[in-house]
């Protein structure tokens, strides 16, 4: 692409903007107003009309019978009443009854004829026969008979009658011969089409397209179906107004996927011809979409009217969870009509009626319940959709609803059908609901317009509606439970028939609920600046306390790594806040609202949290593993304070003498403090297996913390006591210039003792007859932090250094020593450096003891460097376990929870999340493990061998 200077793009944008205005003005002073029909009336069933009504299968409502006229046995038209004869009935609404004169009281089988009857009469008012006689009312011929007798029907003026299928009776000629030509034959000039007869067709289109269209193949072919009985039923709906006509041409309209194209005069075309043509006639319950006489198939086709219909008005009813008028129930209607025409009846779409995946009522039913997310898929053998579904069903989509008056209503439902073409356009995939166009009919199998030379054949394509999917939008910040009126979102596959035996179609069927989130987003990224900022601060101090730690003042590549890698730790924190605080907002007020105001998010507005889980886990991923690294390369040492007991007689190789020796400190408490300390490392204040399992994650923590620390056993604490009673201190250090000490200096002065020794020990402990454990006389402060001088720093590193070289330099170690012993004369020395540091003796690398400062404690950092002399910092809670995994459980359970997350979201099973979460957890355990040990090995000089 090439593109111009900057003149010329402000030329286009200013020429733009001048188009864009004048479009505007003209769709707003030139075009139609789209009127804001009315969608809701009255909900009537056929059994609720009076005695001298009938059920208008079109309107949907009672209309009053003419004069002489009530209700037939199905309730869905009129008869004349008893002793009254049809005059004149073309099959529309009107039809006129005449009396029968006194001599002639009874009416004919098909009421068009008074009759003189040999007996009593029906309540009917037709004549009645002794069982086991056939009532004969006309000759053969079909002339009107006073009595019963055999003759050949008459079709004669007086009579138009013809023989029925069966032979068996006479029947009245259709009407519509008798109209168009005084007989019962349909001869030219005059139009024969699908069993009717016709003078004229009006302004109908000389050739009708009988082609059934098969978009999802890209194919259309002619359908016997519409070749037997589309021109028949437009006309019969065009010129008569027949009622079944116009359904059975809506159905048809429906069965080509209510597609329309100005070009071709098929089902849809011609549907919208009558339309237009009998705009003189009423609507029905004032929608101007919904003609007298014709279904209600279209919402229009003018642009912009689905946003109106779907988000402009209100149900009128309000939902909610709990209280006394709770409504908690989408009461789903339909008007249900058969493939010719006819009204069947209204049913609920309980059980399954839209459904067409098996499963159990109650689980049917549960689509239905509001506020509940469902989602249902199978996969259905073609073979059985043929057996189930011969012949559509259509069904048109209500939702009732009581007002405040207890006045039942029911509310118009549109339908998205995804297949519908406007002139050869899927306008209903278009992502701008602005170019939708909206219907009402629905089916779910048409096996009948995919049959091409016979009905009774197999057909060669079917259509079945594959996705279908029921939305309910709340209205943006309702607190009465208001929903816009809900829509159902439809898609139809066509499948070619080969081998139905073996074909299968894949079918779901969802509900889902949706809210405007654009508040909620709002709010989500207002938290993420604010919680980010605080991080980045968060972040800033971890560093330089982790500076001054170090003692190195000097901002480089490493500084700003360390700075990402804390900030990676802390924004995960912030994704992990966020997602499970704005979990919690939406669990905790959905399920507590009375009044539904609050809706769960649909899978499409999760993304951002599913996008935040992911960002959580891959940072939260990175600070585990630098803790990792961290804890498993930290300097540590056991500071054995046991002393000789006395001297002993030592043979002395080579001299064939003997020496007084000082007695050896046994190095098996060193051992077991070590040993011990090994197993402490992944020690974890709640228990991985019991975490995975339980639910309520903080309740865990919970009952580890408060309970069972304090009255069953804390390791931690355990091990400080373990030290105290070997006579081993802990020198541990997790920067250059900052780490932890645990003062387990025995007051027994030894640990070498034997059982009554040691039971006197603990009782003289027990009475305080001994002095207390802490590093300061009279306290019981055993644990501390501690802040090392850099000239301490270097006098332990030059020893440090011979003791995890093989060979250590000569001012040191003998040279003619081997590897092992100079290993062990460092290791004294080490011991007796350190013990000597902690009891004062180097003056120029002395340290004091003080608290820690209220913002010290909070912040994680030292204020006061130390410069001349050590700083130990009094540390009650335990802080050196922060080198294991136990002082890092926040870490490790939002890493689990993460993952746990990461993997069930991938999976979708909540099994094998569990097991590789408790997976990773063994397996990162053995690695620290395993790497711990070698490192405590070549720090303390003790033998991996011995660590378990």
């Amino acid at each position: 692409m090439v593109t111009g200077g900057g003149g010329a793009r402000l030329a286009m944008a200013a020429w733009s903007v001048l188009f864009s205005a004048a479009v505007n003005v003209f769709l707003l002073l030139v075009l139609p107003r789209v009127s804001r029909a009315q969608t809701f009336f009255p909900f009537l069933q056929p059994e609720s009309c009076g005695p001298n009504q009938y059920f208008d299968i079109s309107a949907l409502s009672c209309v009053p019978c003419g004069a002489n006229q009530r209700r037939d046995a199905r309730g869905t038209s009129c008869m004349c009443l008893p002793g009254f004869q049809m005059i004149s009935n073309n099959g529309g609404p009107d039809f006129i009854c005449k009396k029968c004169p006194e001599n002639m009281k009874g009416v004919t089988e098909d009421g068009w004829n008074c009759i003189s009857c040999p007996g009593g009469l029906t309540a009917e008012g037709k004549c009645h026969c002794p069982t086991g006689h056939i009532l004969v009312e006309r000759a053969v011929n079909g002339t009107l008979l006073s009595q019963a007798t055999c003759k050949l029907c008459d079709e004669n003026e007086n009579s138009f009658t013809v023989a029925n299928a069966l032979g068996n009776r006479c029947n009245r000629c259709e009407p519509t011969f008798i109209d168009t030509s005084r007989s019962c034959t349909c001869s030219a000039p005059n139009i024969l089409t699908g069993g009717l007869c016709f003078s004229s067709t009006g302004n109908f289109p000389s050739r009708v397209i009988s082609s059934a269209r098969y978009g999802d193949l890209g194919m259309s072919f002619t359908s016997e179906w519409f070749v037997k009985y589309l021109q028949s039923s437009a006309a019969a709906c065009g010129v008569y107004a027949n009622l079944t006509s116009c359904q059975a041409l809506g159905n048809m309209c429906v069965m080509n996927m209510n597609s329309y194209d100005s070009t071709t005069f098929d089902a849809c075309q011609l549907f919208q011809f009558i339309f237009e043509n009998t705009a003189g006639l009423r609507t029905v319950h004032s929608v101007s979409f919904w003609r007298q006489n014709l279904p209600w198939l279209f919402y229009g086709d003018q642009l912009g009217l689905a946003p109106q219909v779907l988000s402009t008005t209100p149900l009128p009813t309000n939902f909610s969870f709990k209280g006394e008028n709770q409504n908690r129930k989408l009461k789903f209607v339909a008007a249900s009509y058969d493939v010719r025409g006819n009204f069947l009846k209204w049913q609920t779409l309980e059980g399954g009626i839209l459904q067409l995946c098996p499963d159990t009522e109650t689980r049917l039913n549960a689509a239905y319940s509001f506020g509940t997310t469902y989602q249902q898929s199978c996969e259905i053998p073609l073979s059985k959709i043929l057996t189930d579904f011969p012949s559509p069903i259509f069904y048109d989509v209500y939702l009732e609803y009581t007002d405040e008056n207890q006045h039942q209503y029911i509310w118009a439902v549109p339908v998205l059908n995804l297949n519908l073409q406007y002139n050869k356009i899927f306008v209903n995939q278009d992502s701008s609901s602005s170019k939708w166009l909206l219907t009402r009919r629905i089916f779910l199998v048409d096996a009948l317009s995919g049959r091409e030379n016979d009905l009774g054949s197999q057909p060669r394509l079917i259509r079945i509606a594959t996705q279908i999917s029921l939305s309910i939008h709340l209205v943006p910040n309702t607190k009465n439970g208001n929903i816009y009126p809900p829509l159902i979102t439809i898609a139809y596959s066509d499948i070619d028939i080969t081998d139905p035996s073996s074909q299968s179609v894949k079918v779901s069927f969802s509900v889902k609920y949706e809210m405007d989130q654009g508040e909620a987003q709002v709010q989500t990224d207002i938290a993420l600046g604010v919680l980010g900022g605080l991080a980045v601060l968060s972040s800033l101090l971890k560093t330089a306390s982790w500076k001054r730690r170090i003692g190195s003042p000097m901002i480089d590549l490493q500084t700003v790594m360390k700075f990402l890698v804390y900030y990676a730790g802390d924004l995960a924190n912030v994704f992990f806040i966020i997602t499970v605080g704005t979990g919690l907002y939406w669990l905790i007020f959905f399920k507590a609202q009375k009044s539904i105001s609050v809706l769960l998010p649909v899978p499409a507005q999760e993304e951002r949290l599913v996008t935040y889980v992911g960002c959580a886990f891959a940072l939260k991923a990175l600070q585990f593993l630098h803790k990792l690294i961290s804890q498993i390369t930290i300097d540590i040492f056991f500071i054995d304070w046991e002393r000789p007991k006395g001297k002993v007689l030592k043979a002395v190789e080579g001299e064939g003498g003997v020496r007084s020796a000082t007695v050896p400190v046994s190095i098996w408490r060193t051992y077991f403090v070590a040993n011990e300390w090994n197993e402490i490392q992944t020690v974890r204040k709640i228990n991985p297996l019991f975490q995975i399992l339980t639910v309520l994650f903080f309740l865990e923590i919970m009952f580890f913390a408060v309970f069972y620390e304090r009255f069953i056993e804390d390791k931690i604490r355990q091990f400080v006591d373990l030290c105290c009673m070997s006579n081993i201190s802990v020198f541990l250090l997790s920067h250059k210039c900052f780490g932890y000490y645990i003062h387990g200096r025995s007051v027994h002065g030894h640990a070498d003792t034997n059982m009554e020794e040691m039971n006197m020990n603990l009782k003289r402990e027990a009475e305080n007859l001994c002095s207390q454990r802490g590093l300061v006389p009279n306290t019981d402060g055993q644990t501390f932090q501690i802040a090392i001088s850099s000239q301490m720093r270097q006098h332990y590193d030059r020893i440090h250094d011979t003791l995890t070289r093989k060979n250590g330099p000569a001012r040191l170690l003998s040279s003619s020593a081997s590897t092992f012993e100079q290993s062990i004369k460092a290791y004294h020395t080490m011991n007796k450096f350190l013990g000597s540091f902690i009891d004062h003796v180097h003056k120029e690398m002395d340290y004091f003891i003080k608290d820690k400062l209220l913002l010290e404690r909070i912040l994680g950092m030292e204020f006061m460097e130390p410069m001349e002399k050590s700083i130990f910092y009094n540390d009650e809670g335990y802080s050196f376990s922060s080198v294991l995994y136990y002082g890092n459980e926040a870490t490790l359970l939002i890493f689990d929870l993460l993952f746990f997350c990461v993997v069930d979201l991938a999976c979708q099973n909540f099994v094998l999340a569990a097991f590789l979460t408790y997976l990773q957890q063994e397996i990162f355990r053995f690695i620290r493990n395993t790497v711990g040990q070698k490192n405590l090995a070549s720090k303390t000089l003790v033998d991996q061998r011995f660590l378990i």
